[in-house]
């Protein structure tokens, strides 16, 4: 039985990914197919005709290139001061012992309970009040306190496996706390800080429910609220160009991925070589 071990786990695991990569797929397929075919009956993976016109439509009727950009700014500048604070805040948390550490554990643990929708409103009174209601930088500060508390309790776990003997040697050979942090411990935290990355950048792209309460002028919307808009108001659906703007959408996370894929893997032992 042993020789059937092998080609089963090869079976399960192409099922598995095509589980996984099927919906994506058919979005393809949706995304050229003519309305005529999208509303018939038949099931067909493969489209009878090929509609790139869905591609067009989806670019020229609702600014979906502006609403991508608007989203490119909040996502990369939200995940990029969510690690700048996190980085740092999650050593101390992971290193400190006490009632200050158990502070920090509760507050993330708490800040998660609560449904997003208790908390709109608050955060509506203060963005308006301090100017920054239907404003980019407004949802890029949402979009970073929503993410923050959960890319601190990633972090800490990563800053935690990173052994304190590590340290130890580096302050023993005359480094000073500084240049241990940077040499030593950043360097065997770059996977989690990658993995943060990701995440936070996803979060954020994908995000819908604070941008359709907190903006309002077209010119600011984000790619989700744009995809809604192919849904008319007596609930009709553009099912083609919702379908190609969908995966134009999905680009940027993909390239993301690709790009920091490898960064995932990378500086394991970096850190413990230095030292």
């Amino acid at each position: 039985m042993r020789f059937l071990a092998r080609p089963a786990r090869y079976a399960a695991l192409a099922a598995y990914i095509l589980f996984l990569g099927f919906p994506l797929l058919w979005l393809i397929s949706a995304s050229v197919k003519s309305s005529a075919e999208l509303n018939s009956l038949s099931v067909n993976l493969l489209p009878q005709q090929w509609h790139w016109d869905n591609y067009g439509q989806a670019l020229e009727r609702q600014g979906l290139v502006r609403s991508a950009w608007n989203s490119l700014v909040v996502a990369l500048t939200s995940t990029a001061l969510v690690i700048l604070i996190a980085l740092p805040a999650s050593y101390v948390l992971a290193r400190l012992r006490g009632k200050v550490r158990m502070a920090g554990v509760a507050w993330i643990l708490v800040s998660q309970v609560f449904p997003v929708v208790l908390v709109i409103l608050p955060l509506f009174l203060i963005l308006r009040t301090l100017g920054l209601s239907d404003s980019l930088a407004g949802l890029t500060l949402v979009h970073m306190t929503y993410m923050l508390p959960f890319a601190l309790w990633m972090l800490q776990g990563y800053v935690s496996a990173v052994p304190v003997e590590l340290e130890e040697a580096g302050s023993m050979d005359g480094a000073s706390r500084l240049t241990v942090l940077r040499v030593i411990v950043f360097p065997l935290l770059a996977p989690g800080i990658v993995a943060t990355a990701m995440f936070g950048f996803v979060s954020s792209w994908n995000e819908f429910f604070f941008a359709l309460v907190l903006l309002q002028s077209p010119e600011n919307y984000t790619l989700p609220i744009t995809l809604k808009m192919f849904i008319g108001g007596e609930g009709k659906v553009a099912l083609g160009p919702l379908a190609a703007g969908a995966v134009l959408a999905a680009i940027p996370s993909i390239v993301f991925f690709s790009l920091l894929r490898r960064r995932l893997t990378s500086g394991l032992m970096a850190g413990a070589v230095k030292g």
